[in-house]
């Protein structure tokens, strides 16, 4: 069973955390109370056992909390593994340039994908989206390749439990037929998407090796008249070899990605 073990201690911690941080001059119990719709007696626990670990520090003239140096170190610390943008961006630059389409870099957060970084198109019809956005785990080729990257088993699970959603009249619903597009990104290093997230748009996905700590993938997405077979071909083969590129750099850089 998925998610058996809840921990809501731990999730109602993590929105307090979340709420605190949105307001500079931080917060107090009955107003976090107010907003989570969390007890005011839960919310004081929460927030002292916060205190002592140093996620959180109290103002005693304003009795408002906001956050702590130990969320600082552990900002800095995810910073320092997200420098992977900065590694990506040379080489998704020199890939829009020879694709002259949008390319993405993103990674896994739980059921979502979180967009790291673009490359937009110099073309005046582009795709793009901006950095921070998430999209769903199951978006068209860019799903295929991080279903790719996790044991069959919690792929099954997840279609299982979740279904396989219907974003356009093309997207893959057979559970079947999703597996064997997951098991091609296995054999073949890349995904494709012929208008299976968004109506006539196209992509193609690769990923980068690196399913320690992050999870994560780089692809190409453009309009279909501009997306034709020939093109798609060529950029199937330029996403996989900008996607080696950049697990190269990373395992040059830090032996304990991947």
């Amino acid at each position: 069973m998925m998610n058996a073990y809840q921990a809501p201690t731990v999730k109602k911690a993590f929105r307090i955390l979340q709420a605190v941080s949105k307001v500079r001059q931080g917060l107090g119990i009955s107003e976090l109370s107010k907003r989570l719709s969390i007890g005011k007696s839960t919310v004081f626990g929460i927030l002292n056992a916060l205190e002592d670990l140093g996620a959180v520090v109290r103002d005693p003239e304003t009795k408002t909390y906001t956050l702590g140096a130990t969320l600082v170190e552990l900002g800095r610390s995810a910073a320092a593994r997200i420098d992977i943008k900065e590694m990506a961006r040379p080489i998704m630059e020199a890939l829009m340039e020879r694709a002259r389409e949008s390319v993405f870099l993103g990674v896994r957060n739980g059921t979502h994908v979180t967009i790291l970084d673009i490359v937009e198109s110099m073309q005046d019809l582009k795709i793009t989206a901006p950095p921070g956005t998430r999209i769903p785990l199951f978006a068209g080729a860019t799903g295929k390749v991080f279903m790719a990257m996790m044991p069959e088993d919690k792929v099954a699970d997840l279609i299982r439990h979740q279904g396989l959603p219907r974003f356009t009249k093309k997207s893959i619903l057979d559970p079947a037929a999703f597996m064997e597009a997951v098991r091609a990104v296995k054999r073949n290093g890349y995904a494709t998407d012929d208008e299976e997230y968004i109506s006539g748009v196209r992509a193609v996905a690769a990923p980068i090796d690196g399913s320690g700590t992050y999870s994560a993938a780089i692809w190409v997405v453009g309009f279909k008249p501009r997306m034709g077979p020939k093109k798609m071909a060529f950029l199937a083969d330029e996403t996989r070899k900008a996607a080696r590129a950049i697990s190269q750099k990373i395992k040059r850089r830090d032996p304990l990605f991947g």
